[in-house]
């Protein structure tokens, strides 16, 4: 079952760090950067290529994150119009500094995207970059690539344009200070248009049809000198920050096919399989969900801090796999066009510090702006660019589907033999007696076997730890 956003809460245990660092080396991932590459970057920080950048210091940016990030991918300022709303998005313009065909290129491509660890990440580019010149730190003048996306009042994108810029973010925010803020009516105009505007593109969400998963984070927490799993549910700041980089991959993916030329993130509908899957993951966890009602309606009314919803939450992720990466050319959109989720085009554009696609978006979505051809390096990468942004995505679901098997078995490993309370989420239907329990705490999803009978779909089960040892195998449980 996918997972998301497993980190660390406090300080952990060295053992833990320990067997971190050990699947680091066993999955083969780069430790650091070669001497040429961080000589460039280097050499990049000091020199970016901003000669063509307007001057949009004036506006006062913020950027909003989960607190201790320091690679700033995005800054935004918000502010009203006559009939409607005004969204400067600030997204940090990585081919500033990042030239093709040189060794920053070269092992970018290589490493695809920033790999992300309990304890830690492998960055897509050097820090020297990502966390230092290239980022849209708070008091920095920093080159970006700036969308302004004007919005009707009921938050319909009606014009779009993109340029080149210098900005200087203001203040550096979290999810949490955000909500505070906005709640308490503390927050100044441009943060307060937040909820007003996210609000309003998530009802333009519904009309359309698709969904945003409020998937909640899996965090390893504290407690009384030991280690257990919890979910954090996402805050509603979170998701209205996800409307605005949302609207603007859209309005990317509308940039390219007007001209003719881009990359598109897509999706197909799931197929019936998998939607009766989740059905009976539905039943298994008590989440009401009548069949004349739609999969996104269901979605929307769940609540991601009750442990079940938290969990149907993440099973529902299962629905996302086929995504991938597809090119167009010649005014050719491909088949599927959309992103089913998404319900329009769209495209990764926002996240170049941790993505490699997303500098090529934004290059040709500054070329589509200016109605000029897009630069030749970028014509020529864009053909491998799919098999490389999915060869970057196996290794990403690699590294997370190994982290939380380390970190379950590393949580349980002193804790064999004793007995939990869960519920049966799944049953293989020619192992009646094998299927996968969703423990309620800590917060855990695994598969149980050895039982003499047919383990019962949708109950409650009281369930004993059999195995779990993070060096050699994952965590597996019995009935009691």
């Amino acid at each position: 079952m996918p997972r998301r956003h497993l980190h660390m809460t406090g300080a952990a245990d060295t053992p833990l760090r320990a067997a971190l660092r050990a699947l680091r080396t066993e999955l083969g991932l780069p430790d650091g950067f070669p001497a040429d590459v961080r000589a460039e970057a280097a050499e990049a920080a000091r020199n970016p290529v901003v000669s063509g950048h307007e001057d949009a210091t004036d506006l006062p940016f913020l950027t909003i994150d989960p607190p201790g990030s320091t690679d700033l991918d995005q800054a935004m300022h918000l502010e009203r119009r006559t009939r409607g709303y005004r969204v400067h998005y600030a997204i940090a313009d990585v081919a500033a500094f990042v030239r093709p065909g040189g060794a920053l290129d070269a092992e970018a491509h290589r490493r695809v995207n920033t790999l992300y660890f309990p304890d830690g990440k492998v960055p897509l580019h050097p820090e020297t970059l990502s966390e230092g010149a290239a980022g849209l730190l708070p008091g920095e003048t920093r080159p970006a690539v700036l969308w302004e996306i004007d919005l009707d009042a009921e938050g319909r994108a009606v014009a779009t344009r993109v340029r080149r810029a210098l900005v200087r973010s203001r203040a550096k925010l979290d999810y949490a200070g955000v909500q505070r803020q906005i709640e308490t009516g503390t927050a100044e105009e441009p943060l307060a248009l937040l909820k007003d505007i996210g609000t309003l593109r998530e009802e333009q969400e519904i009309a359309r049809g698709g969904i945003s998963l409020d998937v909640p984070e899996q965090e390893i927490v504290e407690r009384d000198g030991a280690y257990g799993l919890d979910y954090r549910a996402p805050l509603p700041a979170d998701g209205w920050n996800a409307q605005i980089s949302l609207l603007t991959g859209m309005a990317a993916a509308r940039l390219m096919r007007e001209a003719g030329t881009g990359i598109l993130r897509t999706l197909p509908v799931a197929p019936d399989g998998a939607v009766a899957r989740l059905r009976r993951s539905a039943e298994a966890l008590h989440i009401d969900w009548p069949h004349h009602v739609p999969y996104a309606q269901v979605v929307r009314s769940l609540d991601p801090r009750r442990t079940t919803h938290a969990a149907f939450l993440q099973e529902c992720t299962t629905l996302l796999r086929g995504a991938g990466y597809t090119v167009f050319e010649n005014g050719a959109l491909p088949t599927p066009a959309v992103h089913a989720a998404v319900a329009d085009l769209y495209t990764h554009c926002t996240a170049p510090l941790r993505r490699l696609v997303d500098r090529y978006a934004a290059e040709l979505c500054v070329a589509a702006a200016a109605e000029h051809d897009p630069p030749e390096w970028v014509l020529t990468a864009l053909p491998g660019l799919p098999a490389e942004m999915a060869d970057g995505t196996r290794r990403a679901n690699t590294v997370e589907r190994e982290c939380v098997d380390l970190v379950e078995a590393a949580l349980l490993k002193d804790r064999v033999g004793s007995v939990f309370d869960a519920y049966v989420v799944d049953v293989k239907e020619r192992e009646p007696t094998t299927g996968t329990v969703h423990v309620e705490d800590p917060a855990i999803v695994a598969r149980i076997e050895g039982g003499t009978t047919a383990l019962p779909l949708g109950e409650r089960l009281r369930v004993r730890l059999t195995q779990a040892d993070p060096g050699s195998s994952k965590v597996l449980f019995a009935p009691a």
